[in-house]
């Protein structure tokens, strides 16, 4: 046991393969009359060099986000996680990534991104999955848990239009392309004439289409943006007052198995408390209001001079009624005071959140006006030069700091 407490987990594995090699070799007879099942038992001994298998989705964004994690686990534990080999990035397809022609609320809400994930790291395939925080439910699939947030990037949406105007100085009648209906929503009680169509795909898809004239204009989450360094199509950062966030926007998560000790561990040192702090606030105001993609939900928490603040807003799809709320507190009072707040924009619209909100839709896409480019039936421009790299490999975005 002292002679093994000198080595590493990594030199330990390979210590593994050479003792197996080495056993398969003088057990049997020399090695080209080896049999078939003699030459398997052999294979079979090769160890997966990876110690940390981390899920994610095939997105560039997702695999800058990705990424971002391996390289904090091994700054962390340099020792273990340090070599390349140590932590595999394995993609995931995910629903949500696949149907790109409909509405969000139309397919299923937040779960599409992640029910992929939730089988992989239940089925022991990944040891972690990498989220954005946004499209994670507030009901966990039993099993996991979410113990851990990295720190925070700017949370506020991105206004991105071709002519340079802000949303209150489009012309009635300008057609805004956001599949979300938190944006939609706040969008039309800014100016009710305007028209919101389905506005999915990538980052890097939106962006082209926007080139394309399809909309005049759409919006994006900053958190994106500046983590793929893409911070000059911004025309403007929007505010709290003019389009609140969504819940957990620009935070990303970890998600692991519960007692799954040694990605405790690792995890839990990654974990940014301010963000997770301001994370839980919000996670719980939503679950108070039993939201998901299909409700115009808006929930921010920041730390204020050691202080918790928070404002929410729940608001009608077609934004004829718009509610808010804020609370300031101690940290500790985190969950609690999402969940209250979240109660209280409840007790406003009778105690029935789901019949305040209605039945909202975001209008479909259309085909470009300009090229007349139309989708291929997913409406994700998955052909040509919309085709998203497949490899998994690092996007090379700039390190998150």
């Amino acid at each position: 046991l002292v002679l093994f407490a000198q080595f590493t987990i990594r030199e330990l594995a390979m210590l593994s393969i050479l003792s197996c090699g080495a056993s398969a070799y003088f057990v049997g007879a020399p090695l080209p009359q080896q049999t078939a099942a003699a030459q398997l038992g052999s294979r079979s001994c090769a160890i997966d060099m990876s110690i940390v298998k981390l899920g994610t989705r095939g997105s560039p964004l997702a695999l800058a986000q990705a990424y971002e994690t391996k390289r904090r686990l091994a700054e962390a534990f340099p020792d273990e996680l340090g070599a390349d080999d140590a932590v595999e990035i394995k993609v995931i397809k995910t629903t949500g990534d696949m149907v790109l022609d409909k509405a969000l609320k139309d397919v299923g809400g937040k779960g599409l991104f992640t029910k992929e994930l939730d089988v992989s790291l239940l089925n022991g395939d990944v040891d972690c999955c990498v989220h954005s925080m946004k499209d994670v439910p507030t009901w966990l699939v039993p099993g996991t848990i979410l113990p851990c947030n990295l720190p925070r990037e700017d949370t506020r949406d991105a206004w991105i239009s071709p002519s340079g105007k802000l949303p209150q100085e489009l012309p009635d009648g300008a057609v805004i392309g956001t599949a979300s209906l938190r944006r939609q929503a706040q969008l039309y009680a800014i100016n009710p004439t305007f028209k919101c169509v389905n506005f999915r795909g990538n980052v890097q898809t939106r962006l082209k289409k926007l080139e394309e004239g399809i909309v005049d204009a759409t919006m994006l989450a900053k958190a994106g943006l500046n983590r793929m360094n893409l911070e000059e199509h911004i025309t403007a950062v929007l505010e709290w007052d003019t389009c609140l966030p969504a819940v957990a926007q620009g935070a990303i998560g970890i998600q692991i198995r519960e007692k799954d000790e040694k990605m405790s561990r690792y995890i839990g040192a990654l974990n940014h408390e301010p963000t997770k702090v301001a994370v839980d606030c919000e996670r719980a105001f939503l679950a108070a209001l039993d939201g998901n993609c299909r409700t115009p939900i808006a929930g921010q928490a920041k730390i204020v001079d050691g202080q918790l603040r928070f404002e929410g807003l729940i608001a009608k799809v077609d934004g004829t009624t718009v509610l808010r709320t804020s609370r300031t507190g101690p940290l500790s009072d985190a969950a609690k005071m999402g969940t209250e707040a979240g109660e209280e924009l409840k007790a406003k619209v009778g105690g029935d959140a789901l019949a305040f909100f209605g039945e909202g839709e975001v209008l479909p896409e259309p085909k470009s006006s300009v090229t007349g480019v139309e989708t291929d039936g997913l409406g994700g421009y998955v052909k040509g030069e919309y085709a998203m790299d497949e490899s998994g490999k690092d996007p090379g975005f700039a390190k998150a700091q």
